[in-house]
């Protein structure tokens, strides 16, 4: 155990390198407005630094088909455990990898906000391998797992959530990517009594942030209790 948590630590820090060497390369074309050449140096960066990590990695979402990516693809591997002597090999850990080098690549190229880099990993077997599709996603912060569920009437959802915030559904915002398939997601919504901020891009940045704001506001709450409980 003590070994795994030690090798998950020094892989942290080298992935956060990863997605460095991505962000940087990508903010240097932030306003030029051509968004496939934002994607393009992004993911260059991004697998240049990959092959330096101590790891035989194996990308399970990466850039796919629609982009006939010749890096970062579905299935690659990468990593500095590859074409390295046996021993050195088994030294490195077999990783899954999900990326996504530059989302909010339309973001980028305006000169917008919320384009970020992204990286998952786990263990092998431990990420979903999933091919190159839409899909349906919903998103909600720590408080609310388990209480929603993607197939259940939308007013369902946002009736639970607000139970478990301790609000009422007119005090939730509903961030909702704007594309005219989510247009019946967007009515009922709207007929629940929550309101919309639509976005044009960068789904993936605001659920980082509704995760961290979150986490921060229970945080809030817990200080205030202890606050309360000394005075």
């Amino acid at each position: 155990m003590g070994h795994e948590l030690k090798t998950e630590r020094e892989l942290s820090l080298d992935f956060l390198r990863v997605c460095e060497a991505a962000a940087i390369a990508a903010a240097r074309t932030m306003g030029q407005g051509d968004r496939k050449y934002s994607d393009h140096v992004a993911v260059e960066a991004m697998r240049e630094v990959m092959d330096t990590v101590p790891m035989r990695g194996r990308i399970v979402i990466g850039e796919g088909e629609r982009d006939e990516a010749p890096m970062l693809y579905i299935g690659e591997e990468v990593g500095g455990g590859y074409g390295v002597s046996e021993d050195l090999a088994e030294s490195c850990p077999e990783v899954d990898i999900a990326v996504d080098p530059l989302e909010g690549t339309n973001l980028c190229a305006l000169g917008a906000n919320n384009a970020i880099a992204v990286l998952a990993a786990a263990e092998r077997g431990g990420l979903l391998n999933a091919p190159d599709i839409y899909m349906d996603k919903i998103v909600v912060g720590p408080s609310s797992r388990g209480v929603i569920d993607i197939d259940a009437p939308v007013k369902d959802n946002l009736k639970n959530i607000a139970r478990r915030l301790g609000r009422d559904i007119e005090d939730l915002t509903v961030i909702v990517l704007d594309r005219s398939r989510h247009k019946k997601l967007i009515s009922d919504v709207r007929e629940a009594g929550a309101r919309i901020r639509l976005i044009s891009d960068g789904d993936l940045s605001r659920r980082v942030k509704l995760n961290t704001i979150e986490q921060i506001e229970q945080i809030e709450h817990v200080e205030r209790l202890e606050q309360i409980e000394r005075s």
